[in-house]
């Protein structure tokens, strides 16, 4: 059986990585629907490759252009972030990959769900803005929510076999990004182009950013803590420079298991595109005589604070996460336009955390509420 491929967010990073993988094995995978947010000459060039069922540009004034250049195909072309969620509740995939960054791929992610549709997570942003609504979800729908972070698919993997086994541990692993061991009077004139370069990955503009402040971690913890049931003080971070060790687990017998590989998302991605079957693939292999070295420190709260309000969110739970979140997206945004240093990131987004109204127990539309009005403060801090 071939598996019926949804890439939400196919001219991103990930998304351009898992139709590398669905290129390599024809004979297990189709694509069926392509979405791109404003990049409408990618997404063209995509669809004219695989030639997909159906292409969504979120940028409604960029219809019209895609909608000529794949006019002699039988693709079928919509446009709105509507249609994002429209398409994603149809029934014309199996699985879906949830690779829009940020918010954006919230509804079409829940959408997909409501129908049944098994889901490969990218998009950390569904789990950390309303991960107690999501996985219950998931669960009342019978859907697989199967991790495609390379952390979380790490864990996932260790866990395979041992689900009558108690986790007491998870370490999340984090290079530590560009500005490892660095302090604040280096890190206040840090420039965009310095904090886009990550030493192992390679990944869109948000996610190095996120990395190179450690929110990326913050965000992981707190998806860790949905996809695999576990309490704050379950979940650790580590420092490990190497990216060899992608993530841990210790079970109540102490005993610890790793997933081991080369810094490269497209395993992560075939893997859950694949699961339960792995895949045979040509990717180079990680060498143990070349690198014989591995290195574990705590992460610097101090500097990286962003990385504590992260864990303050997880800790108490409720809407914080989701106002953190958005405040997040505003302050990275505002720093790739150049409108606000590094540091800066931080103090916006802990004025936000402190000025939302929190409330424990949320409801879809309490989240919805608390990510515009996080936004518009944020925004207001910043004077966007």
């Amino acid at each position: 059986m071939i598996k019926r491929i949804a890439i939400f967010g196919s001219t991103g990073s990930i998304g351009k990585q898992a139709l590398d993988v669905i290129e390599k094995n024809p004979d297990q995978f189709s694509v069926e629907v392509l979405t791109a947010f404003s990049n409408d000459q990618l997404l063209i060039e995509q669809a004219l490759t695989y030639n997909p069922n159906i292409v969504v540009i979120g940028d409604e004034n960029k219809y019209g252009a895609v909608k000529d250049a794949l006019a002699k195909t039988d693709i079928k072309v919509f446009a709105g972030e509507d249609a994002l969620e429209e398409v994603a509740g149809m029934d014309v995939y199996d699985l879906m990959l949830a690779a829009i960054v940020g918010f954006a791929g919230f509804k079409p992610t829940i959408k997909a769900i409501e129908n049944g549709k098994a889901i490969a997570l990218a998009n950390k942003e569904t789990l950390v803005v309303a991960g107690d609504i999501v996985m219950q979800m998931a669960v009342d729908n019978r859907v697989p929510i199967i991790p495609v972070d390379s952390e979380h698919s790490a864990i996932f993997q260790c866990l395979i076999g041992e689900t009558r086994n108690k986790i007491e541990k998870v370490y999340l692993t984090a290079s530590g990004g560009p500005f490892i061991g660095r302090k604040p009077n280096y890190l206040v004139n840090v420039k965009r182009e310095h904090a886009l370069q990550h030493p192992n990955w390679e990944m869109g503009a948000k996610i190095s950013i996120d990395s190179a402040t450690l929110m990326n971690k913050g965000l992981e913890m707190i998806e860790a803590k949905w996809l695999f049931n576990l309490k704050p003080n379950q979940i650790d971070v580590l420092i490990h420079p190497q990216s060899a060790i992608h993530s841990m687990v210790q079970f109540e017998d102490g005993s610890i298991k790793a997933q081991i590989g080369l810094p490269d998302m497209r395993l992560p991605i075939q893997y859950a595109m694949g699961f339960p079957s792995r895949i045979l693939n040509d990717h180079p292999r990680f060498d143990f005589k070349r690198m014989n070295t591995f290195t574990f420190e705590e992460p610097d709260l101090k500097t990286f604070r962003n990385l504590a309000l992260a864990m303050e969110a997880l800790e108490t739970g409720g809407n914080l996460p989701c106002i953190m979140n958005a405040a997040n997206e505003i302050a990275v945004y505002a720093f790739l336009k150049n409108r606000i240093g590094f540091l800066e990131m931080t103090d916006v987004i802990e004025k936000v955390m402190a000025q939302v109204i929190h409330i424990q127990q949320p409801t879809l539309s309490d989240y919805f509420e608390s990510d515009a009005e996080a936004r518009t403060l944020a925004a207001d801090i910043i004077r966007l």
